[in-house]
C-alpha cells in the first residue's frame, strides 16, 4: 500500500508539476527579481562604497558581512602594493588613534602601540614607500582647523586619505552641557567647506562617533552617554550633507564603526574604546573603500565598477542577438505556415480535409533556437557575476551550514527510490547515483565554505578522485568492450566535457583553466584515448581470442604509471624545496613549496598554445597542483574496469538480481574489509593536522575509499538492485551543476554566495538553488541538441566542421593575443 501511495503520489506531482513548467516558473523569477533589484537601484544608488560605509552585519561572532557586497581581507603585500607611494592621515581623538593602529597593522603587524598617546604619531614603510600619520587633535576646534587649512593650500602635498572624527572630549570637558554641542555645530559647519575642497583631490572620511558601554565608564566619563553621542553623529551628519547646495557632498561619513560598535562594545575594557577585533574590522573596512578599485580583487566586490566588455564578449553579444532574431524569424514563418496548413471544413461535405504533415525542423532551426535559448541564459550569467545587478555575500562556515543539508538530500535520496533496470556492478543507473549525491555534497561544501574544515576538505577531495576514477573506469570499458576509436566518439565526448565551458570562458572572460576540473576530465579522457587506440589497438574481442593480449594491455597500463610516475616526479625533484613564504608564486595548498627550475610537466603545458589553455595567471601551477593530486586514481579505474570486466566474462561474478556478487563467506569478508577500510579512511583524514601533507599522500590513498565504497554499494544483490532515482536525476547533469555553480549559485567566481533575495538566507537559498538547477538542466539538453548538429556521424560532413571548429578557435587565439595586449 506504501509502495502504490508513493507512486500515485510521485504521478500526481509530475502531472501538475513538469520539468518544462519548472524552467517556465524559474525564468518569472528571473525577471521578477531583476526588475526588483534595477528598481531598488534606482531607489536606493548603486554605489556599494556606500553600503560598505554604512551597513552590514555580523556572521558569527567576529565576520563582517557588508550589506549586497563583499570584503576582501588584504594581506600584507597587497596592502603595500595598494599603498605605494600614498599618504595617508587620521585626525582625531584616542578612538581614532586606535583605528589609525589598526590600519598600520594591516601594513606592518609588528607596529607597537607604544610613546605618548597625546601626541601626534607617524609611521613609515620605507621599502614600500607608505606614510601614515596619527595627528592628535581631540576636538573639532580651531587647531584642527587649521591642520586641514594648510592641506587646501596649492603649494602643500596633500594626504591622498584624511580620516577624521571627534566629539567625546567636548563632552567630557564640557560635562555634556549644549553650548558645547553648539559650539561643536559651529565648528564643524566651519571646517566642512574645506575637507568638501580636500574630498575633490583626495579620499575624505568622516568617522561618526561609536556608542559607549555605559556601565562600565569611569567617574571621570559618565557625562559620555549614547544619548549625546547621537546628538553630535546627527549635527555632523546634517552639517556635512548640506555642506554642498546643489551636488552630493563629497565627504563619506564612516558610520559603520557604530553598527559593528553596538555588537561589541560590552567587550570594552574601559567602556569607551572599541576591543581589538572591532578596530581591526574598521580598519578593513577603510581598506576595502580604497584599495578595491585599485586591485581589483575577487572577493572584494565592494566599490568596484562593473568591469568594461571586451572585444570578444562584445562579439559574443552580437552572436547571440543574431541568434535570438534568427529564431524570431524562423518561428515566425514557421507559425504563419502552421496557420495556412490548418485543416478546414469542407462546406459541401461537411467534413474536415486531411493535415498536411509539418515538414521537420531543420538542423538550421534547431541550431538557432539552441543558441537563442542559450544567450538568454548567458545574459542570466553575466547579471548574476559581472554586472552587479545582483548582491554578493561572504561565505561563512558553521558545522549545521554543511551537516543540515547534507541529512536533508539524504532524506531525499532514500525517499525516491527505484528498481535498476540491470544489477551488474556500477550499472548507469547506479553510477548517476553516485555522480548525483556526490555532486549535491560537492555544492553544499561549497556554499557552505567548509574547505576551512580540514576533515570535510579531504572527505570532498576523495569525491573528486571519485569522479576521475569514474572516467577512468567509463572510457576504459566503453573502448575495451565496443572497440570504436573513431574520431565521431571522441568529438562528441570532446563537445559535451567542453562546450560549455568555452562559452562562458568567452562570455566571463576567464581562461579555460580557472574551470580546473573540466580540463582534467578532457586531458585524461586524451589519455585514455591514446593509450588504447596506439598500436597495438587490443580490444576484448581481440583478447578473448589470445590470452597474450590481456598481458600485452596490461604493459600498455604499466607504461601509462610510467609516464605518471616520470611526469609526477621529475617535475617535484626540481620543485619542492624549503622556501620563504614571501617567495612567489606558491600552491594553493603547498604555501612553502614553489616551482624553481621548469620539470618535464612545465615544459609540456607551457608551450604555445597548450599555454593558453594550462596557463592561470601566467603560469601552470593551478593546473601542476589539481592534476598532480589526483594523478592516479585514473589509472586506478582503468585497471578496475579490466579486472571487473575479465572477471565478468569468466562468469566469476554473480550478478543476478538479489545475488550476493561472491559466494557467501567471500562476500561478508570483503565487506568487512571494505567498511574497515572505509573507516580507517575517514579517521585518518578525520585527524589530518596540516593540509600540505595530508595532499601528499592523498593521491596514493584515495582510492582505498573509492573501492571500499563501490563493493560495500555491489556486493549485496539487494543495494545492488536498487538505486535513488533523486539522486540519479542530479547525476545526469552533475557536469553542467558543477560549471554553473560557479557563476549563478556562488558568486564572485565561486568565492561568494549570489543573493537573489536580501534579508532571508534560507529564501535565498530555495530560490536562486531552483534557478540555478532549471538552468543547468537546459544547459544539459542544449548541449546534447548542439552536439547532434555539429558532430555529425559522417565522416566528411565532421571533418568540414572540425575545420570550422579549428577555424573558430584560430580566431579566438588571434583575438584573445589582441586582448592581452591593450591590456598590458
Amino acid at each position: 500500500m506504501a509502495a502504490l501511495a508513493y507512486n500515485l503520489g510521485k504521478r500526481e506531482i509530475n502531472h501538475y508539476f513538469s520539468v518544462r513548467s519548472a524552467k517556465v516558473l524559474a525564468l518569472v523569477a528571473v525577471l521578477l527579481l531583476a526588475v526588483c533589484h534595477l528598481a531598488s537601484r534606482r531607489y536606493r544608488g548603486n554605489d556599494s562604497c556606500e553600503y560598505l560605509l554604512s551597513s552590514g552585519r555580523f556572521l558569527g561572532e567576529k565576520v563582517w558581512q557588508p550589506h549586497s557586497c563583499m570584503m576582501h581581507k588584504y594581506k600584507i603585500s597587497e596592502a603595500k602594493n595598494c599603498l605605494v607611494d600614498k599618504h595617508i592621515a587620521f585626525i582625531g581623538d584616542s578612538r581614532i588613534r586606535q583605528l589609525f593602529y589598526s590600519f598600520v597593522k594591516i601594513i606592518n603587524p609588528q607596529f607597537k602601540e607604544e610613546g605618548n598617546k597625546h601626541e601626534n604619531i607617524p609611521f613609515e614603510d620605507k621599502i614600500a614607500s607608505v606614510k601614515v600619520d596619527f595627528l592628535w587633535h581631540p576636538e573639532v576646534n580651531g587647531s584642527m582647523k587649521q591642520c586641514i587649512k594648510v592641506w587646501t593650500e596649492d603649494s602643500v602635498a596633500k594626504p591622498h586619505v584624511i580620516v577624521a572624527g571627534a566629539a567625546t572630549w567636548s563632552i567630557k570637558i564640557h560635562n555634556g552641557s549644549n553650548e558645547a554641542l553648539s559650539q561643536y555645530k559651529m565648528n564643524i559647519t566651519s571646517i566642512a567647506p574645506l575637507l568638501e575642497k580636500l574630498a575633490k583631490t583626495s579620499d575624505v572620511y568622516w568617522v561618526l562617533q561609536d556608542p559607549v558601554y555605559e556601565d562600565l565608564l569611569s567617574e571621570n566619563r559618565k557625562m559620555i552617554t549614547n544619548e549625546k553621542i547621537d546628538a553630535y553623529n546627527e549635527a555632523a551628519v546634517s552639517i556635512l550633507n548640506s555642506s554642498t547646495r546643489n551636488s552630493k557632498s563629497h565627504v563619506k561619513v564612516f558610520s559603520v564603526s557604530k553598527l559593528i560598535a553596538q555588537e561589541t562594545i560590552m567587550e570594552s575594557l574601559d567602556g569607551l574604546h572599541l576591543p581589538e577585533s572591532s578596530r581591526e574590522t574598521s580598519a578593513m573596512i577603510l581598506m576595502n573603500v580604497y584599495c578595491n578599485k585599485i586591485l581589483k580583487p575577487v572577493d572584494g566586490s565592494c566599490c568596484q565598477p562593473r568591469p568594461p566588455l571586451t572585444l570578444i564578449q562584445k562579439l559574443a553579444a552580437c552572436f547571440f542577438t543574431l541568434s535570438i532574431v534568427g529564431y524570431l524569424i524562423f518561428y515566425i514563418i514557421h507559425r504563419n505556415a502552421h496557420r495556412k496548413n490548418k485543416p478546414c471544413t469542407d462546406l459541401e461535405s461537411g467534413e474536415e480535409k486531411k493535415n498536411i504533415i509539418n515538414p521537420p525542423v531543420s538542423p538550421l532551426e534547431i541550431f538557432l533556437q539552441s543558441f537563442c535559448k542559450l544567450g538568454l541564459i548567458m545574459a542570466y550569467f553575466y547579471m548574476c557575476d559581472r554586472a552587479n545587478l545582483f548582491m554578493k555575500e561572504n561565505k561563512f562556515y558553521t558545522h549545521s551550514t554543511f551537516f543540515i543539508p547534507i541529512i536533508y538530500i539524504l532524506v531525499l535520496g532514500v525517499f525516491y527510490n527505484e528498481n535498476t533496470k540491470e544489477t551488474k556492478v556500477l550499472n548507469r543507473e547506479q553510477t548517476d547515483e553516485w555522480k548525483g549525491w556526490m555532486q549535491l555534497v560537492i555544492l553544499i561544501y561549497h556554499i557552505s565554505g567548509a574547505s576551512t574544515f580540514l576533515p570535510v576538505y579531504m572527505h570532498i577531495r576523495v569525491l573528486v578522485a571519485a569522479y576521475l576514477f569514474q572516467t577512468g573506469y567509463g572510457h576504459f570499458s566503453y573502448f575495451w568492450v565496443k572497440g570504436d576509436f573513431g574520431i565521431h566518439r571522441v568529438c562528441q565526448v570532446l563537445f559535451r566535457l567542453n562546450f560549455l565551458v568555452v562559452v562562458l570562458c568567452i562570455v566571463m572572460d576567464r581562461p579555460y583553466q580557472f574551470y580546473y576540473f573540466v580540463p582534467l576530465v578532457t586531458v585524461w579522457f586524451m589519455v585514455i584515448y591514446v593509450t588504447l587506440a596506439l598500436w597495438p589497438q587490443i580490444t576484448q574481442k581481440k583478447a578473448n581470442g589470445n590470452c597474450l593480449w590481456h598481458f600485452g594491455l596490461l604493459l600498455k597500463l604499466a607504461f601509462l604509471l610510467l609516464c605518471i610516475c616520470f611526469l609526477a616526479y621529475s617535475q617535484t625533484s626540481l620543485m619542492f624545496r624549503n622556501v620563504p613564504k614571501t617567495s612567489a608564486p606558491s600552491f594553493p595548498d603547498f604555501p612553502d613549496c614553489q616551482i624553481n627550475k621548469k620539470g618535464a610537466f612545465e615544459k609540456i603545458f607551457s608551450l604555445w598554445p597548450l599555454s593558453k589553455c594550462f596557463e592561470l595567471k601566467g603560469n601552470v601551477y593551478e593546473w601542476w597542483f589539481r592534476w598532480r593530486l589526483d594523478r592516479y586514481v585514473v589509472f586506478h579505474g582503468m585497471l578496475f574496469a579490466f579486472i571487473y570486466l575479465a572477471l565478468q566474462k569468466r562468469q566469476i561474478l554473480s550478478e543476478g538480481k538479489g545475488e550476493p556478487l561472491f559466494s557467501s563467506k567471500i562476500s561478508n569478508f570483503l565487506l568487512f574489509i571494505s567498511v574497515v577500510s572505509f573507516l580507517t579512511y575517514s579517521i585518518w583524514a578525520s585527524s589530518c593536522k596540516n593540509k600540505a601533507q595530508c595532499n601528499e599522500l592523498h593521491p596514493s590513498v584515495s582510492v582505498v575509499q573509492i573501492l571500499a565504497f563501490i563493493l560495500i554499494r555491489n556486493i549485496p544483490g539487494y543495494a545492488r538492485s536498487v538505486y535513488s532515482s533523486f539522486f540519479a536525476w542530479f547525476g545526469k547533469i552533475s557536469l553542467e551543476l558543477f560549471i554553473c555553480q560557479y557563476h549563478i549559485w556562488l558568486a564572485a567566481d565561486t568565492r561568494g554566495i549570489l543573493v537573489l533575495i536580501p534579508g532571508n538566507p534560507m529564501l535565498n537559498i530555495i530560490v536562486s538553488t531552483f534557478i540555478f538547477v532549471c538552468v543547468a538542466h537546459e544547459i544539459s539538453q542544449i548541449t546534447n541538441d548542439l552536439a547532434q548538429i555539429i558532430i555529425p556521424k559522417d565522416n566528411s560532413s565532421l571533418l568540414k566542421r572540425l575545420a570550422c571548429i579549428a577555424a573558430f578557435f584560430c580566431g579566438l587565439l588571434i583575438l584573445s593575443s589582441i586582448q592581452d595586449k591593450s591590456r598590458h
